[in-house]
């Protein structure tokens, strides 16, 4: 492990030095000289050394395993010593150059001094190395070298090395040579420095001198203590069998403790063997030992296992096994608690302290949560898994990446020791190069709540899981060209149960229905392409039974008929004209459809309650439709809307880390950049907050909008499974009041939501919900607060049902449009029997070649521009805001006529209305109408937006009823 020199206080002195440049007192020149002459004779020991004994060695090259590594430390030392030998002699050189020189001295000119954080760290390598090199035992290695380099400098090493003649002292003798020169230098720079200190005024040279003698003072005391742990660790290597010593001696380790020296057990027998190294904790037992990682090992002071009498226990947590340490006494206990804390406190830092015992070292305890890569080796989901990431107390907690080796990897969150919060799993299908990708809220291992899985198929799933299995809202597409289809709805273990879409893009057809067990089952509506629709009951997939089968040309079949929707059986055939077909019918191949029956042609015309029967009324009660999103967003609430199910429940959380955002898609969260910031404390204070409607009104809007407020979320769900039944193929007008009540039902659910997060709020406050005094139900609020704020969301798909449905008589009506259009104004006032003191004939400006009978488009044109407002609009309040301005555009054009105010009766109002509208030319106004009419706030009724709506009514009917007698009379008709 590398050693790191901490020299702050130091090198800070030393830089403030740096500009000073002060000349040092002549008094320092016997302590100058004194140094200068312990350099030269330290280099000449030291060209000594490199002659004799490393050059010799190095030139004794072994042939074995186990010697070539030994060699190769050998080398690093050389390098080491000769990176010291250089910098000593660059020091000496400086001194004897001042000293020749007669020049005065610069703290400078002290490289010992000057760059002792250099000189340290020179020193600190060599002795690291130096000390590695003795725990591989390689002296004896060397002096056993048989070869010839080594036979023929045998001579003149034991001349050199004068006291040592066997082998065995050889090894001595070579290990005393290369180790004591040095550490004695270090002593003697303690010395001299000192006396240089002495020499000094106070002032900064002296302060920077000191700072120089302590960190050499700890120098020594760390050779001391890297030399003791040296040879305890290579006695310890000595003392091990060779099964052992292989597996487990590694240069760099020391040996901290033993629990031989210091006796502590991992076994009511105590016939084990604790060994504290700084890297590693190890266990033998018998011929067997497990090994691990400091960075990896959590001690528990407080731990709560009970232990015989006079026994003190410390519970060791490793990530897969956890064991309990014993000692006799508490001091024991204690003294091992510190040294493990240490240790793993140190192999964290990646650091030994300097010196290497201090009295508490660089800290106290290690942090409980740590970063580190671990392999897991026994049985289990994590089995020869590799992780990546964060720990607490010995399990993967926080974020982290986990790796198999068969190609599986989950990276995200994780909470004492499983999946938990946001992942992302990747994992191989068999016998394919391609991958499933969960993009997931995690639950103790197992997905849960909202989630996106792309599978290696191309299909891709978004929505709610459990267990690991689809459960609640999701929606499954399949885009490949080979069978695309999408399904949106109601999942129930890993099946399509319960309410739901499913788009046929082959068949180009769309089921509206319920399901079980991935089958159609129960009633079900069918919409195709060509926009004939029809409604079954299905049983396992199959239609049984009859059904109704509605076509494009208005004719509606019913009874029994096929998947490729061929009459079959019993059946009555109504079509557009009136005439019904009542009997048996046949498809034979080459002859088309057959029937026996009988044919009425009494009926003049087909009713209506048929060409516009509505289906899946009663068959799907708007209540069980869609409880997959409903049911998140109550689990949420009942949670006490924790953030963390708040995750989960629709979409991802803002706070989620940058580098899983990068890889998220979003269902219900498009995030932009949003100014508010959605937290669940600000949320609960700011609903406490806004209260009164004015205020309310509001805050919703503006949570609505947002795709991070939890009612936002909710309204883009709903509004993604509304889009999946009416828009394309489904925007079929049989379908209108399926979706006009389930609008309806939207606001009514987000009112009740709004609600319980409201009484959340205010019970964790400490206070009651006030009571309504309004007298208005929940239902009414949700029609008049929430319906008009969330109405924009689904208005082009609901509008276009409105258009379909409402397009016989919109199209009778724009043709009167446009039979009216070609009456001037004063011409069409006079058709439409408007009393003529109320024409505006000033508004009239005439040129030289006009007459007032041609001028169109002139009368009214205020009230008319205002009315034409109207299709700009949504919210039913604001399209009846424009009809009451455009009947005071009206009311104030007449007063004006009139020069007094004048207040429309009904007769006059009527017909005035009627032009304005004609001029208006508003395309699709029955659909305007009726939309305004079922959606409008339920207090509007009977009051002056209803009496003007009303009359717009009025008039759009008599404008059909112009064209209709028009066209019965060009027919020959009698007009009634």
């Amino acid at each position: 492990m590398a050693l790191r020199l901490r020299m702050t206080t130091f090198n800070a002195k030393r830089r403030r030095m740096w500009h000073s440049g002060r000349k040092l007192d002549m008094c320092t020149s016997e302590a100058t000289a004194s140094l200068l002459q312990a350099e030269e004779t330290f280099l000449a020991c030291l060209a000594r050394i490199d002659a004799l004994i490393l050059k010799p060695l190095l030139q004794a090259e072994p042939h074995d395993q186990k010697g070539k590594d030994n060699f190769k430390l050998l080398v690093l030392l050389n390098d080491r010593f000769q990176a010291l030998w250089n910098f000593t002699e660059e020091n000496y050189r400086i001194l004897k150059q001042k000293c020749s020189t007669s020049e005065s001295f610069c703290i400078q000119d002290f490289y010992a001094v000057w760059k002792g954080d250099l000189f340290l760290s020179l020193y600190i390598q060599y002795f690291v190395t130096f000390a590695n090199y003795v725990v591989v035992q390689g002296f004896e290695h060397a002096t056993k070298s048989k070869s010839e380099a080594w036979k023929h400098h045998k001579t003149v090493l034991k001349q050199f090395l004068t006291d040592f003649t066997t082998e065995a002292s050889m090894s001595l003798a070579l290990y005393a040579v290369l180790h004591k020169p040095i550490r004695d230098h270090v002593e003697q720079y303690v010395l001299l420095l000192t006396k240089l200190n002495e020499a000094f005024k106070e002032g900064p040279e002296k302060d920077l001198v000191t700072s120089a003698v302590k960190e050499y003072v700890k120098l020594g005391s760390f050779i001391s203590q890297v030399l003791d742990e040296a040879c305890f660790t290579k006695a310890l290597w000595k003392s091990l069998g060779y099964k052992f010593t292989e597996m487990l001696c590694v240069p760099e380790r020391r040996l901290l403790e033993d629990s031989r020296n210091l006796p502590i057990s991992a076994s009511t027998n105590r016939s084990d063997r604790i060994l504290l190294f700084d890297d590693v904790l190890v266990l033998i037992q018998g011929n067997s030992f497990q090994s691990f990682d400091l960075k990896l090992v959590w001690v528990d002071k407080n731990c709560r296992e009970k232990s015989a009498a006079g026994v003190y226990v410390l519970r060791i947590i490793t990530p897969e096994e956890t064991f309990f340490l014993s000692a006799k006494d508490p001091q024991m206990k204690a003294v091992w608690q510190w040294k493990l804390n240490q240790a793993i406190r140190q192999a964290l830092n990646g650091k030994r302290d300097f010196p290497l015992w201090g009295k508490t070292g660089e800290g106290t305890e290690p942090p409980s949560r740590r970063f580190f890569t671990y392999v897991f080796r026994l049985e289990g989901k994590f089995k020869s898994a590799t992780y990546e990431g964060e720990w607490h107390w010995g399990k993967p907690h926080g974020k982290g990446t986990l790796k198999w080796r068969d190609g599986r990897n989950h990276v995200g969150d994780f909470k004492d020791g499983l999946e938990h919060g946001f992942g992302i799993c990747l994992v191989p299908r068999q016998s394919e190069d391609r991958y499933d990708c969960y993009k997931c809220h995690w639950h103790e291992g197992k997905m849960r709540g909202y989630g996106i899985c792309e599978y290696g198929n191309e299909m891709v799933y978004k929505g709610y899981f459990k267990d690991n299995l689809r459960q609640g809202f999701g929606i499954l597409e399949n885009p490949s060209a080979d069978h695309p289809f999408k399904y949106t709805g109601q999942w129930e273990n890993d099946k399509k149960n319960g309410y739901g879409v499913w788009d046929d893009k082959d068949r180009g057809e769309r089921y509206i229905g319920t399901w079980l067990d991935d089958h159609k089952h129960g009633q079900g509506i069918v919409v195709t392409q060509s926009g004939v629709c029809y409604q079954r009951t299905f049983h396992a997939g199959k239609m049984v039974g009859s059904g109704i089968l509605l076509l494009e040309d208005d004719s509606v079949y019913e009874g029994n008929f096929m998947e490729d929707l061929k009459f079959v059986g019993k059946g009555k055939l109504s079509f557009a004209n009136g005439f019904i077909l009542e009997g048996t019918f046949t498809n034979k191949s080459g002859q088309g459809l057959q029937t026996q029956g009988i044919l009425n042609t009494s009926n003049e015309q087909l009713d209506d309650r048929i060409t516009k029967a509505q289906l899946g009324l009663e068959d799907f009660p708007v209540e069980k439709r869609w409880k997959g999103i409903y049911d998140q967003f109550l689990e949420f609430i009942h949670s006490g809307c924790k953030e963390e199910t708040e995750e989960s429940f629709t979409g991802f959380h803002i706070q989620t880390s940058k580098e899983l955002r990068k890889s998220q898609e979003y269902l219900f969260c498009q995030r932009g950049t949003e100014d508010v910031s959605w937290k669940m404390e600000d949320i609960l204070e700011e609903l406490v907050q806004h209260q009164e409607l004015e205020s309310l009104h509001c805050y919703l809007d503006k949570a609505l909008k947002s795709s991070l407020h939890p009612l936002g979320k909710l309204l883009k769900a709903l509004m993604i499974a509304f889009q999946a039944t009416y828009s394309g193929i489904g925007a079929n007008r049989h379908l209108l009041t399926m979706a006009q009540e389930e609008v309806k039902y939207y606001a009514k659910k987000i009112w009740e939501f709004y609600q319980g997060l409201l009484h959340l709020a205010l019970e964790q406050k400490g206070q009651l919900p006030t009571k309504s005094v309004d007298g208005e139900t929940n239902d009414q609020k949700a029609c008049s607060i929430v319906l008009p704020l969330i109405l924009p969301c689904f208005y082009p798909e609901l509008f276009m049902l409105y258009m379909l449905y409402h397009e016989r008589e919109d199209d009778l009506y724009c043709q009167g449009i446009v039979d009216l259009s070609l009456f001037p104004d004063l011409k069409l006032l006079e058709f439409l029997d408007v009393q003529k003191h109320l024409w505006p004939l000033k508004d009239l400006t005439l040129t030289t070649n006009q007459r007032r009978s041609l001028i169109k488009d002139k009368c009214f044109l205020s009230a008319t521009e205002c009315l034409q407002k109207l299709i700009t609009t949504v919210d039913p309040r604001e399209k009846l805001v424009i009809l009451q301005k455009t009947y005071e555009e009206i009311e104030s054009t007449v007063s004006r006529v009139a020069e007094k105010d004048y207040k429309l009766p009904m007769d006059d109002l009527l017909p005035l209305l009627m032009y304005v509208v004609s001029r208006a030319k508003i395309q699709h106004l029955g659909a305007e109408i009726h939309l305004i009419r079922d959606l409008m706030d339920p207090t509007n009724q009977g009051g002056l937006y209803d009496f003007l709506l009303t009359a717009l009514e009025s008039c759009y009917e008599h404008i059909q009823r112009m064209r209709l007698h028009q066209r019965e009379n060009c027919h020959g008709t009698h007009s009634p």
